[in-house]
Order: C-alpha cells, then structure tokens, then sequence
C-alpha cells in the first residue's frame, strides 16, 4: 500500500530546477560556419594527454566532452566518461531523458549549458564578437530543438552575449520567442573584462528582463572560477574535486549580495533573481550577517530610498535551489519561509540525485519520501513545484 505521502507526491508535477544536457559533438560544426572561422568554432577532439574527448576552438581546452555526464558512472568524481558514447544516453538524449524523468518521478527539467560556461563566459575567450554571439545563438537555437519531444517538459533557459548590450537585449527578445523561459548570467562579469555586476551599465539588462518577466538566473561557477584549482594536487583528487565544489556551491553569495546592496532590487522590484545548485541552508545565515552589516554600516542612512532589509529584499525578490539537504533545508524553510525555495537534481553532475557504483546519493523520489514526507503537503507543493510554476510560466 503507498504510504500517505507516496500519493502526494503522484498528485505533484515535480519541476526539477536545474539539469543540464551534455552537448553534442556537432552542436556548434553543424550551426556555425566552419568555412568562415575554421578550428575556432568549437568542436570535440581526442586528447591523448587526457586520455579523453574534449571540447576546444582554436588552441583553447573548454573542458572534458563527456565530464559532466556522472549518472550512474562507474568512477567517483572526477572521474568521468571518455567519450559521450560511454555515459548514460538519456544525459544527452531527450527521448530517454523524458523516460527518466518518469522514472524519477520528475514532471519538468530546467536546462542549463556545460561547454561555454554557466554563464557564458568561456565564449569570451574567442575574441572575435561575431563568431561568440553565432555561437550563443547556436546553443539557444539547439535547446529549444532539443527541447522538442515535450515542450512542456524539458525547459530552456537561454545564454546571452553579456559582452555586447545591444546584442543581449536582441538574443533574450529573440530567445524568449523560440520559447526560453529565463536565461543564465555571470555573478562576475569583472572576470570577462566587464563591469562589475554593481555597476548601472547592467541596468539596461535589468529593465529588459523585467519588461519581459524573463528571471536572471546565477548558476554556481559562472564568474571566478579559480576554486577550482585552488587546492594542493597534494591533498588527492578526490579530495581536492569535493573541496572545490563545495567552495562553488556557496561562491553565489557574491552575486545575492551585489544585486541587493547595489539597489538593484530596489529598482527593478518585479525582477527575479535564482541562485543555482548552490543549496539553501547557508543562506539565513548569509542574509542575517547581510541584515547586521546593513545597519552597523549605516547604508540605511547612506540610501534612505532602499525601503526594505536585505533578507526581505530576497524574500521579495529572489530563489535558493536544494537538492540533498535535509535539516539544513528545514532550517532555511523556517527563517525564509517556503515561497522563495526550489528543488533541484542537478541531473547529470557529479553531486546529482543519480545513483550508480559510485555514488552517495539516493533517487529524487526516494529522497523527499524518506527525508522530507513529514513536511506539510502545502509546503512540498510550493517547494516541488507552485514557486517554479510561477517563477518559469508553467503549468
């Protein structure tokens, strides 16, 4: 017999707020013109140093073509696929996608990139503007075809050419109507060249994705990227990969602080803001020490037009995506409330909700049965699926 929270959950549309598609070999060959800028679009070639296929445009190593397909993978990370062929096929098939996430008990996946960036940045590498915005639009282009099979499923989130204004505001018109119900950005711009994320430069971004009720979303990883080597190849591997990315889970404070004490909330009221697989339990705390200094520095009397505290600024305003927290997301659910929380997989990362040989973590559904079915059913709604409902336009 299904116990009393087995059948809420098959009464729910589980919306899964972050899940990312390993590319195809041809994704860019095969949409930008390789006559006109040759080895510089971005292509897949077998490195023998790495024993591995990898994503490169001119001298340039993006990064491993099937690094991010960790479902069900033998190997603990980082350990990953030599080849796209050798990962599950449902990381880069959207038929088996679809047939997975009924498995898992998923109504609906928010898509988000691996090769350019989580926010697009590794585009700005190739210094030459024509080529990057052809190859943001390859990519916008591919995931509302791949998204195909189930429109109402499988969901795009787009990338923009944040180099360029004018060619930004263009892309998110343009992607939003080929059906992109969000798109990605930088939480450090800096990092690229640009202005800082404070600066009123980005204004004009803000502005066209409140007129378009279009949120920004902060995937982890997506300005400062040097965590990622920042520990000693002394400490192992797999120690020195866990470190990281703990590191990168928790890196979106930067972009949650900047957008609030920069009077961005303030001046664009209606616009939404999502910070990405990086978790919610360190969030109160974040906010609280935001809260504290807020007062102790005085930015109350500084900007007396800032009408409201920076943790009601978030509730007001902005999302945190969990995926395998327990008592810490309990804690969160607390001191912010339900209504500005997301549920995630991650699917098909090394830190996702996939099991296999070499994993920690239990199946989405097995998870909030077992860990969160003595949540109230309203707050599972809001947290599973009426928040992302309402913040991605869905059903």
């Amino acid at each position: 017999m299904a116990s009393p929270v087995s059948d809420l959950l098959d009464q729910i549309k589980i919306i899964d707020t972050d899940t990312h598609i390993i590319e195809p070999y041809d994704l860019w060959t095969s949409r930008v013109s390789t006559q006109r800028w040759g080895n510089m679009v971005p292509h897949v070639e077998w490195s023998e140093a790495e024993q591995q296929d990898v994503w490169i445009f001119g001298d340039t190593i993006l990064q491993a073509a099937a690094g991010s397909a960790m479902a069900g993978w033998r190997e603990y990370p980082p350990g990953s696929p030599p080849r796209i062929g050798d990962a599950e096929p449902d990381t880069y098939d959207a038929d088996l996608r679809l047939k997975r996430m009924d498995a898992d008990g998923i109504h609906a996946q928010i898509l988000y990139p691996n090769v350019q960036g989580f926010g697009t940045g590794r585009f700005a590498a190739m210094n030459d503007t024509d080529l990057m915005l052809a190859c943001v639009k390859a990519y916008n282009d591919y995931l509302v075809d791949w998204s195909a099979p189930d429109r109402s499923r499988l969901i795009p989130v787009a990338a923009l050419p944040f180099w360029d204004l004018d060619d930004t505001i263009k892309e998110m018109e343009r992607a939003k109507s080929l059906g992109h119900k969000g798109f990605t950005f930088s939480t450090g711009p800096e990092f690229y060249g640009l202005p800082h994320l404070t600066d009123p430069h980005w204004d004009a971004v803000w502005a066209a994705a409140q007129d378009h009720d279009l949120s920004v979303n902060f995937h982890i990883g997506s300005g400062d990227r040097s965590a990622k080597d920042a520990p000693s190849e002394l400490i192992g591997k797999h120690a020195k990969f866990a470190s990281s990315t703990v590191k990168f889970f928790m890196g979106n404070v930067k972009g949650l602080a900047d957008v609030i004490h920069a009077g961005i909330c303030h001046r664009f009221p209606n616009l939404k803001f999502v910070s990405v697989e990086s978790g919610v339990g360190w969030i109160p705390y974040a906010l609280a020490a935001m809260d504290w200094n807020w007062r102790n520095c005085g930015v109350q009397y500084e900007h007396p037009e800032y009408e409201l505290l920076p943790s009601e600024y978030f509730k007001r305003q902005m999302y945190g995506c969990f995926w395998h927290e327990n008592a810490t997301l309990r804690y969160a659910l607390d001191l912010l409330g339900p209504e500005c929380i997301l549920f995630e997989t991650d699917f098909p990362h090394p830190t996702s909700m996939s099991p296999g040989p070499a994993t920690f973590a239990q199946a989405p559904r097995d998870f909030i049965e077992e860990q969160l079915g003595d949540l109230p059913p309203e707050t599972l709604r809001m947290i599973l699926h009426d928040n992302a409902a309402k913040l991605y336009h869905l059903d």
